[in-house]
């Protein structure tokens, strides 16, 4: 496995502790920048990468190291230094560990994870060498292929960090799929579930019963021709792959009580020089629990204080690139939300996928939901919204074990989608419960409730019909 390792400090490194730190492996070691300086990189005397060091980020929202690491971490504000060992490199570890323990020691902080420093002299690096890089490697690539980039990731949360979105683009571009390797113990955030394409892309689990299995679908897999596939069943057919399911993945954890309360919708907005961006997400964050999001960022952690402004000048700035973005709440209300921001001939899309967290002694607050749709419908250009109730983590992670599917709660169609159906199709549904209008009378929004029991599967057949019906079908 590669070792993470992160330095949590009050002050950010100065450029003599980023040197005392960079010398862990002695005056011998090549030192090389990238990125136009926001990576530093430790090679070896062929030029083959051992330690690669994100500059620091300065961390303004609170419970972000908890979130994402188990660490305490300082009062806020507080700079995350990351560096990343070459895999299979035991002195790179070695290097890794050093690194941070200077930075930490000569900074003013603490080192991730707990342990990791155990020594502050320098590492022995004669005779050391990496393996070669492919040329179109990331930093964060352990493996590449013609077919797919790997990613080993050895931490508790899988989070979408400024080198894993790198990987994920990069991987895109060569028209590559993306694999990520883990112990059984890891989760994955869920802007890192929600990000993750479609086959060969797929998050590979470390199983002691099976060898490897998928954490998403439980599919035992296997190393063959480049990439993880699933492995065949003797008796499978065209008709029935049969495809084996890893015993870990079937047996999951025992029900908690935890739920989510999970929110999709899509809101498009006239092209306007003066749009301000976001605020259908902080209206939902509102009505939802009373407060808004603590902080965004375009990359894991997230670590600038929640703006409409500034995410709006982001938005302008990358424009007609798309931009995605992370929205977390309050370490008391676990929420988290990912938003993509693209200009079409439509004019301004937000795809806003959001969840909140809530344990077992805590009902979700379903009487909000249709507050905040409503608030979607008359003031933010809502095209459509789906709200589920889930079984599953308050922390909103996502295991490598079965969690049950959501159930709909509502669905809300919005005021122009109403206007163009024909007739009163819109209204005339095949639900036992009519639909609720919001907003004007003249151009409602229409809101349709399901019973939204996690124990009541049948709702998704009652949103199957809704749909076909919606569309004509």
């Amino acid at each position: 496995m590669t070792k993470d390792v992160v330095a949590l400090t009050k002050k950010m490194p100065d450029p003599l502790s980023v040197i005392a730190g960079l010398l862990s492996g002695g005056p011998d070691l090549l030192v090389g920048a990238e990125a136009e300086g926001a990576l530093v990189r430790l090679h070896d005397e062929q030029g083959r990468p051992l330690l690669s060091v994100e500059a620091p980020l300065l961390v303004q929202v609170r419970g972000e190291a908890q979130r994402l690491l188990g660490a305490s971490e300082p009062e806020v504000p507080y700079w995350w230094t990351e560096a990343r060992a070459t895999t299979g490199v035991k002195e790179a570890e070695a290097l890794a560990g050093t690194f941070v323990g200077r930075i930490a020691t000569l900074v003013g902080g603490t080192a991730w994870p707990r342990g990791v420093a155990t020594s502050l002299g320098v590492v022995n690096t004669e005779g050391m060498t990496a393996v070669p890089v492919p040329a179109a490697a990331q930093p964060a690539v352990d493996v590449l292929t013609d077919k797919v980039a790997v990613v080993i990731q050895d931490r508790p949360v899988v989070a979408m960090t400024s080198w894993l979105a790198d990987t994920f683009r990069a991987a895109a571009e060569a028209e590559l799929g993306l694999q990520i390797v883990t112990p059984a113990g890891t989760r994955l955030s869920p802007a890192v579930r929600g990000a993750l394409p479609s086959w060969p892309s797929r998050w590979v689990v470390q199983d002691e019963k099976c060898g490897y299995y998928d954490g998403l679908s439980g599919a035992i897999l296997q190393w063959a021709n480049g990439l993880f596939v699933t492995l065949e069943s003797p008796d499978a057919t065209d008709e029935d792959p049969r495809t084996p399911i890893a015993e870990t993945f079937a047996q999951g954890a025992a029900d908690t009580g935890e739920r989510q309360l999970a929110v999709s919708f899509r809101c498009v907005h006239p092209a306007d020089d003066r749009l301000v961006l976001g605020g259908a997400v902080e209206s939902v964050w509102r009505e939802v629990t009373g407060e808004p999001p603590a902080g965004w960022g375009t990359e894991e952690p997230a670590n600038l204080p929640w703006s409409l402004r500034q995410l709006t000048d982001v938005a302008f700035e990358r424009s007609p690139e798309p931009t995605w973005v992370v929205v977390v709440g309050s370490p008391e209300r676990p929420g988290l939300a990912t938003v993509r921001i693209t200009r079409t001939t439509a004019g301004v899309e937000e795809d806003v996928t959001l969840a909140f967290g809530y344990g077992a002694a805590e009902e979700p607050p379903t009487e909000a939901v249709q507050r905040a749709a409503e608030a979607l419908a008359t003031r933010h250009d809502l095209q459509s919204m789906l709200v589920q109730v889930r079984r599953a983590r308050r922390d909103l992670s996502v295991p490598p074990h079965f969690e049950g599917p959501g159930v709909p709660y509502a669905f809300v169609l919005g005021a122009e989608e109403v206007r163009t159906m024909p007739g009163d199709r819109a209204r005339r549904t095949p639900l036992h419960e009519k639909p609720r209008e919001l907003g004007p009378r003249t151009r409602p929004a229409l809101y349709y409730p399901f019973p939204g029991d996690p124990s009541d599967l049948s709702g998704w057949q009652d949103f199957e019909r809704l749909m076909r019906h919606l569309k004509g079908s």
